[in-house]
């Protein structure tokens, strides 16, 4: 019998390449949905199918509930899991699959495009150009140097050294915070063990976020860490919106207390046209987009139907992160 399998990933199905002649060749009845989905669209859905290839879909305990017994894996397009009911999925016995190891290079790319960005002032000053103010005696725009300035990288994880990486190569000074600190790489790249995340926010010029959500890290920049912060921070936000308070963000920016925020994530995807950060000054948020390349999109796609095709014949190459394989 042929495999039924939702496929919700945006990026997965807009971009050619390999995977698409890969998913092609299976025999597999796809049903392809437009997601990032909510909890309510899920369960319209839900209950059909052997396999989620799945994004950053709402899948909880109930659209678990409701895709039993026929539901058989999980298999994440990407590595965050967070909106997935992972110890739910495991008392359940469906493992989940992810992908690790396929979008570090993109996002610490994006990361830096930002910062770039918003230290030369090159977006305001290209809307500004294309809006017709660059006309004889125009005040120009003075942007700042990053060579010499400091990063402090909250999570150094395959994306945060990747950061660090490139923080290195634009002469940046480099501080880190993470529970489970790579001595040896941060050796080799001159990067200085801070003890807690208060000890980044005390010396960075630049804080860069690469956590994963969870109960600790949620909120994790509000108010109160952005009032001891330096003045004029730069604030990079390439993991999860839900890391930051985007109120006190939006306050911090009107006042001048931050010099920047640049995010390839919000709280609320797509945004409220009232949210606080859309039109706050110095800030440029883009649209997810930090891992939809067309490389990136290739690696992640391939990984992501490989664990499934591989789960479905019975082999051991699969990336399972429950631990049911």
């Amino acid at each position: 019998m042929s495999k039924r399998v939702l496929l919700t990933t945006t990026s997965f199905q807009d971009t050619p390449g390999s995977h698409q002649t890969l998913l092609d060749s299976q025999d597999w009845e796809i049903v392809r949905a437009r997601g990032p989905l909510s909890e309510a669209e899920m369960l319209d859905l839900a209950g059909e199918f052997d396999a989620f290839l799945c994004g950053d879909d709402a899948i909880t305990a109930a659209v678990i509930d409701r895709s039993l017994p026929r539901l058989q894996i999980i298999s994440k397009y990407g590595i965050g899991l967070d909106k997935i009911e992972v110890d739910h999925a495991t008392a359940k016995k469906v493992p989940v699959l992810f992908t690790p190891g396929v979008n570090h290079t993109t996002v610490a790319e994006h990361t830096f495009g930002l910062l770039l960005s918003l230290s030369k002032k090159i977006h305001s000053n290209a809307l500004a150009v294309e809006n017709g103010e660059w006309v004889a005696g125009w005040k120009k725009p003075v942007g700042n140097e990053i060579m010499g300035k400091t990063i402090g990288i909250l999570g150094l994880g395959r994306i945060g050294k990747e950061v660090a990486i490139r923080a290195r190569a634009f002469g940046m000074e480099i501080i880190a915070f993470d529970p489970y600190f790579d001595e040896a790489f941060a050796a080799q790249h001159q990067i200085k063990r801070c003890t807690d995340m208060d000890e980044v926010l005390h010396h960075a010029d630049v804080v860069s976020l690469h956590c994963f959500l969870n109960a600790e890290t949620e909120d994790m920049i509000n108010a109160a860490k952005i009032a001891e912060m330096r003045d004029q921070v730069i604030v990079l936000n390439c993991a999860r919106g839900e890391l930051v308070n985007s109120e006190a963000i939006a306050e911090a920016l009107k006042s001048g207390k931050l010099g920047g925020y640049g995010a390839d994530v919000l709280d609320a995807e797509p945004p409220a046209p009232d949210h606080p950060l859309i039109g706050a000054p110095n800030c440029i948020i883009t649209s997810h987009i930090g891992s939809r390349t067309h490389q990136s999109v290739q690696r992640q796609a391939n990984r992501c139907l490989h664990n499934a095709i591989n789960f479905f014949a019975g082999e051991d190459d699969v990336l399972c992160a429950n631990g049911l394989i």
